[in-house]
């Protein structure tokens, strides 16, 4: 034991990869629905490594916290700037007053309970569940006007009130949101119900409980019928039956015909005649709806030919802000399904009333010919890649970094955006640059979740580690009463946002739900509201207050400290 000891305290690179190993081991760990999480678990990790006495050098947490902050404003910074578009407003304002609940709330707590600004600042991190405060806070806090050793003290403290008020942060957002928010709302019944008429207003369908499960999860199939006497496409040219269907809201295509002349690709002016077998096209439950086109057949050389699944960044005003029966009817889509959309990293749920917003990534399926004609009137078209530019990443970090690093002074007190807040305004601006010219700046999916994940928690590794040889005392300063001043803070953030969503902006209680969950980054709480109102459609409330959410919210750590001083 004593080699081991001596080995991570030569080699403290060994014990952040440990730290995070085992952290992520124990916060993957479920105890029925409950779990405590990577951040937490590699927190908790952390400390029991610290009590090793590791040195680590602050620039390495510095190093994963800039890439982490970057990687959030690169993944959020499309939708906040689309917030503040007309549409976006009050969904931007909502999350700006539930921020400032979020913040004036630990800000009195902690003045009423005495505690200083490290305390605070851990406060704030763990019970509005923002572990990124730990870090812009504690770079506020070094470039205060005082000894090295009071700084340490201060940053030491932040990491026990984390640790300590972020499990009901978490656990007690989605409980608070999903149970408690649905009863503010008129009820759960009456919630359930709303959002059911709501669908049906977007062309969900009936309201026998299948429209509920019309989101972006179902599949798009492909099926061959022959034609028979009764069928609604006898004598009916292709255009014909399907118009005939879409003043229906059933989006179906005839693709391929085989009739006496052979096996064709369908024309609008083909003609459909009884005998003929037909292969049509579209999402499953609107095949299903479209009434009796024959009886179906298996016909292996008609259904055998390429399809194309593809993904397209919206950037063009012909797609944008357009409902997805809008975009239907537009020539260039024939042919083409449009089966799921992804807004922020959350599928929207996708109704005929569905709007597509630019920066949403859509995706097509159909034949390569229209799946690309119409990728080219949308926007982008994403070609799969495993390479990051590092150019713009790079950039990016340089530049935001040294504008946070600029301070003013006011009263004596150096005022700056730090460079980790300086981090998180260049990746908003980076990631809409992005939007707006896909051409440059890629940073694949699972790229995004390394800078992200791996980034954020190497950083709380090293905090852990180095905060671990005074956790114990540090935490019966507080005492255990922090974990009630916690369960408040967290508590009357949310309470306010529902009451302000049903009563201030008078939002579909869906939609309050959503935006409250977003403004408070909660995805857990997300997932958890539309389990229990049966509905995808508090997604629709999450994307603009989730980035308005997460950029204050972090940026509320340098505030917090100035505030406290």
């Amino acid at each position: 034991m004593h080699w081991l000891h001596h080995t991570f305290q030569v080699y403290p690179e060994l014990a952040i990869f440990l730290t995070l190993s085992a952290g992520f081991f124990v916060g993957n760990i479920h105890i029925g629905k409950f779990s405590l999480g990577a951040v937490t678990g590699v927190l908790l990790v952390g400390i029991l490594v610290g009590q090793m006495h590791i040195v680590i050098s602050p620039n390495v947490k510095s190093v994963f916290f800039l890439m982490f902050l970057f990687a959030v404003g690169y993944s959020v910074g499309p939708q906040f700037f689309r917030g503040l578009k007309k549409d976006g407003i009050p969904q931007v304002v909502f999350a700006a007053l539930m921020c400032l609940f979020s913040l004036v709330t630990p800000w009195v707590l902690s003045l009423l309970m005495g505690y200083n600004m490290g305390q605070a600042a851990g406060l704030l991190s763990g019970s509005q569940t923002i572990s990124a405060v730990l870090g812009v806070a504690g770079d506020t806090i070094q470039h205060m006007n005082m000894t090295a050793d009071q700084k340490q003290t201060l940053i030491n403290a932040m990491p026990v009130c984390y640790a300590v008020t972020y499990i009901f942060g978490t656990a007690g957002s989605a409980w608070i949101i999903a149970s408690i928010g649905p009863r503010m709302l008129g009820g759960l019944a009456s919630v359930i119900d709303k959002c059911k008429e709501l669908e049906k207003k977007m062309g969900a369908g009936d309201e026998t409980g299948r429209a509920g499960m019309r989101s972006a999860f179902m599949t798009t199939t492909f099926r061959a019928y022959k034609v028979s006497d009764g069928s609604i496409a006898k004598g009916k040219t292709v255009k014909q039956l399907e118009e005939d269907c879409l003043t229906r809201r059933v989006r179906i295509f005839v693709e391929r015909i085989r009739n006496n002349s052979g096996l064709q690709d369908a024309s609008p002016s083909s003609v459909i005649q009884e005998g003929d077998t037909v292969i049509v096209s579209g999402r499953r439950e609107f095949v299903l709806e479209a009434g009796n086109i024959g009886t179906e057949v298996v016909d292996n050389d008609l259904l055998n030919f390429p399809i194309q699944n593809v993904s397209v960044f919206v950037t063009k005003k012909e797609a944008a802000a357009k409902s997805i029966e809008e975009l239907v009817r537009r020539d260039y889509m024939h042919g083409v399904i449009v089966q799921n959309i992804v807004r922020g990293g959350i599928k929207i749920p996708l109704f005929i009333g569905s709007q597509i917003d630019k920066g949403d990534l859509v995706e097509l399926i159909g034949f390569k010919g229209d799946v690309e004609r119409a990728a080219s009137k949308m926007g982008y078209l994403v070609v799969p890649t495993e390479k990051t530019d590092m150019v713009f990443v790079g950039l990016g970090i340089v530049l935001g970094g040294l504008v946070g690093a600029l301070a003013i002074h006011i009263g004596g007190i150096p005022l700056s955006l730090s460079t980790s807040g300086g981090a998180l305004i260049a990746g908003l601006c980076f990631g809409w640059l992005r939007s707006e010219h896909p051409v440059f700046g890629q940073i694949p999916e699972p790229a995004i979740w390394v800078m992200n994940n791996v980034g954020l928690n190497a950083f709380i590794a090293v905090v852990g580690i180095l905060s671990g040889p005074s956790f114990v005392s540090g935490l019966k300063e507080v005492g255990f009463s922090l974990f009630f001043v916690g369960v408040v803070a967290t508590s009357v953030p949310i309470l306010a946002g529902i009451l302000m969503g049903r009563y201030l902006f008078k939002f579909h209680p869906a939609l309050t739900l959503g935006c409250t969950a977003g403004a408070r980054t909660t995805t857990a709480a997300l997932s958890a509201v539309q389990d229990k109102v049966q509905s995808k459609l508090p997604a629709l409330g999450y994307t603009v207050t989730y980035a308005v959410g997460n950029t204050l919210l972090i940026i509320w750590g340098i505030v917090i400290v100035l505030l406290m001083k």
